[in-house]
């Protein structure tokens, strides 16, 4: 068994879920999202998450950290500097709980998931209600995207059946 914490990174909504794996096999455990005041200073927010990462490892001592690669637009920089600042203190908080951490890209959890790395956010809602066996869509999609992170750290974490195929694609 492993359990596995998925983080979606975001300066104002970070989301994460943690799930346990057993083969291939995914239990959710926990999920939700850790939001940090848009009005306040840079450091607030980071300090907002770091801490809010902080409790949920505390909370359920995952075995592995799984989060969003960073990428970034052309058009939009900024986008990805924020998104920087936000996955900076959640591998801190990886770090000091001397957790590792494995970084996917979102197309290639998307793949992996769904079959298009290109999928929309309601197909990923819908994958991992079914990969979860849960009776409704996860909400908001933060949340749906760091389970679909999370069973993705496990997954290609371990060289799986899932991801030959997504390299072959």
């Amino acid at each position: 068994m492993t359990r596995v914490l998925g983080i979606d990174p975001g300066l104002n909504t970070t989301g994460y879920g943690v799930i346990e794996a057993v083969g291939s096999k995914f239990t959710l455990i926990e999920a939700g999202i850790i939001r940090s005041g848009a009005k306040r200073t840079i450091q607030a927010r980071v300090n907002e998450i770091y801490s809010g990462v902080k409790e949920v490892i505390e909370d359920h001592h995952p075995d592995l950290l799984s989060l969003e690669q960073l990428f970034s637009h052309y058009e939009r920089p900024r986008t990805a500097i924020l998104m920087g600042h936000a996955r900076g203190v959640i591998c801190l908080a990886a770090a000091q709980y001397a957790l590792d951490v494995v970084h996917h890209e979102p197309t290639r959890i998307k793949k992996v998931m769904t079959g298009n790395g290109r999928a929309d956010k309601r197909q990923m809602q819908l994958a991992v209600k079914m990969q979860l066996g849960l009776a409704t869509v996860p909400e908001p999609s933060d949340v749906a995207d760091a389970l679909a992170i999370a069973i993705c750290g496990h997954t290609l974490g371990r060289g799986s059946e899932l991801e030959k195929l997504a390299r072959k694609s």
